[in-house]
């Protein structure tokens, strides 16, 4: 996987992305939640399309700055660059925006992993 690949994620901001709608806030704005959400949606388009049939990047980590606020009916757009990797580690920049400003930025971690070994081991939790 090579440093500066990119990749981008566009939404309308709806009722179901406020911060009332995931109960973390009694908000009716772009909630946290969604917002990270559509990070690392970005991040997946940047790299799963170079990965091997069968695996993907699953998220690890998360840490970012949800910095504005932005209303129902506005689109974001978040953004995502692959900075550095380790073997099957992966470390993205990633930042979020709404029509008229930066709303949030941080860092996001993936790991890439063969499917049917996630499902499996997933699976193993129910027994």
């Amino acid at each position: 996987m090579q440093k500066g690949l990119t990749g981008s994620a566009r939404i309308t901001v709806t009722e179901v992305h406020t911060a009332m709608a995931f109960g973390s806030g009694r908000v009716r704005v772009y909630g946290t939640p969604a917002m990270v959400g559509l990070m690392e949606k970005a991040a997946i388009e940047a790299v799963d399309h170079k990965l091997p049939q069968g695996y993907v990047s699953v998220g690890t980590k998360i840490d970012v700055k949800h910095s504005a606020p932005t209303p129902v009916g506005m689109h974001v757009t978040a953004n995502a660059e692959l900075l550095d990797t380790d073997g099957p580690k992966l470390k993205f920049r990633v930042e979020a925006y709404d029509g008229n400003e930066k709303i949030g930025e941080g860092l996001h971690d993936r790991f890439i992993i063969r499917l049917e070994d996630l499902n499996k081991r997933a699976e193993t939790k129910l027994k």
